[in-house]
C-alpha cells in the first residue's frame, strides 16, 4: 500500500483476486444479502489501471471489480490490508478512497441510465492475528453534536471480512466449496495435514484448463507467503520451480513427513553454534582474567607497589591481590 511498508502478501494476493472466480466466491460465500442474488457474474470485470487517475493507482495493493446488477454496474472496491495492527480510521481511509473513485466515475461519465452514480461496495480483507476492533462506519469516528448539527456527519460503512474470525466462527463449514474460503483456511491452517487436504481439495476446483491463471496464482502464493510463513528460515529451493498446483500438491505430500526432522536438525546445529559461541566467549573472558592476574603477579614481585596501587592499576579487588600475595609466598 502506499501508505504502508511493502509486506510479502500485497501483490500475490492482488494477483489471486485478479481472477473473477475469487471475487465471485468472495460475494456469495461472504455478503450474506439478497441482493448478490441479483449480480451477473458473467459480466464481472476487473477496472484497469488507466481506467483511473494516479490517486488510485497508488492504492497499488487494492482491486476494483465491476458486475452488472440488473440495468446498472456494481463496483465493487477491495481493499487488502496486511497490517501487523489495526488500522483505527480505516473508515476514513476508505471514505478517501471511495471519493477518488467517484470522481473518476464522473470523469468517465460512468452514469447508471438514472444519470446517478453507480454503488460501490468497499470490502477490507483483513489477515490479521488479532481481531478487527476498528469502526466499521465513519460516523462512528466523528463526535455526536445535538442541536442540528449531526445531521452533517459523515455516514459511510465498509463490509469488513476478518479472516481469522470468519475461519473461527462456529457457522464455518469447511465443505463449502469456495476458492476465497478455501485461501481463508489455508491462511489459518490448523496442521499440515489440514493444508495438504485444502490443497488437494483446490486441485480438483481448479483442474480445467480455463483455470489455468488462478491455479498459478495459488502456487505464487503458496510460494512466497505461505510456505516461508509455516516454516521460517528453512530453505525450500524444490518449490521454486514447480509452476501447476497438483505439482506443488504431490511435492509437499512428501516433503511434509520431512519437516519434524528437519526442524530438528535446524535446532541442533542452531544449539551446537550458540554453544560454540557461548565457549568462545568464556574462553576469552577466562584468558583475559589470567591475563590480568599474570600482570598482578609482576607487580607484586618488583615489591615497589601497594596491594591498593596493584589493584587499581590491574582491576582487581584488594582481596584478589593479597589472595595471589599470598600463593606465590607459599
Amino acid at each position: 500500500m502506499a501508505s504502508h511498508p511493502h509486506h510479502p502478501h500485497d501483490h500475490s494476493y492482488k494477483l489471486l483476486f485478479s481472477h473473477p472466480e475469487m471475487v465471485r466466491d468472495l460475494l456469495t460465500g461472504f455478503v450474506k444479502e439478497a441482493w448478490v442474488e441479483q449480480l451477473d457474474f458473467s459480466t464481472l470485470e476487473k477496472v484497469s489501471g488507466s481506467y483511473i487517475t494516479e490517486d488510485l493507482r497508488d492504492r497499488e495493493d487494492d482491486v476494483i471489480w465491476r458486475v452488472r446488477w440488473g440495468d446498472d454496474w456494481l463496483y465493487v472496491y477491495l481493499l487488502l490490508e496486511f497490517q501487523s495492527s489495526v488500522d483505527k480510521f480505516m473508515a476514513v481511509r476508505v471514505m478517501t478512497y471511495l471519493g477518488l473513485l467517484y470522481q473518476d466515475l464522473i470523469r468517465q461519465e460512468a452514469f447508471t441510465p438514472n444519470g446517478k452514480l453507480p454503488p460501490v461496495l468497499p470490502i477490507v480483507l483483513y489477515n490479521g492475528e488479532r481481531r478487527w476492533t476498528a469502526a466499521q462506519n465513519v460516523a462512528d469516528l466523528v463526535e455526536q453534536v445535538p442541536g442540528g448539527l449531526e445531521r452533517y456527519r459523515p455516514d459511510l460503512a465498509y463490509l469488513l471480512l476478518d479472516e481469522g474470525a470468519v475461519i473461527s466462527d462456529p457457522e464455518w463449514s469447511d465443505h463449502m466449496r469456495n476458492v476465497a474460503a478455501a485461501l481463508f483456511r489455508l491462511e489459518h491452517n490448523r496442521d499440515e495435514q489440514d493444508m495438504l487436504e485444502v490443497l488437494g481439495t483446490l486441485v480438483e476446483w481448479l483442474k480445467a484448463p480455463e483455470q489455468t491463471g488462478l491455479r498459478r496464482a495459488f502456487v505464487v502464493w503458496i510460494r512466497r507467503v505461505l510456505l516461508p510463513n509455516r516454516a521460517p528460515g528453512m530453505e525450500l529451493p524444490e518449490f521454486n520451480e514447480l509452476q501447476d498446483l497438483h505439482e506443488v500438491h504431490d511435492m509437499l505430500a512428501e516433503r511434509i513427513k520431512q519437516w519434524p526432522e528437519r526442524w530438528e536438525e535446524k535446532g541442533r546445529q542452531e544449539g551446537l553454534q550458540e554453544g560454540l559461541q557461548e565457549g568462545l566467549q568464556e574462553g576469552l573472558q577466562e584468558g583475559e582474567q589470567r591475563g590480568i592476574e599474570k600482570t598482578a603477579r609482576n607487580l607484586i614481585k618488583l615489591g615497589l607497589l601497594s596491594d591498593e596501587q596493584i589493584a587499581e592499576a590491574t582491576g582487581l579487588t584488594v582481596a584478589d591481590v593479597e589472595e595471589l600475595r599470598e600463593k606465590d609466598a607459599h
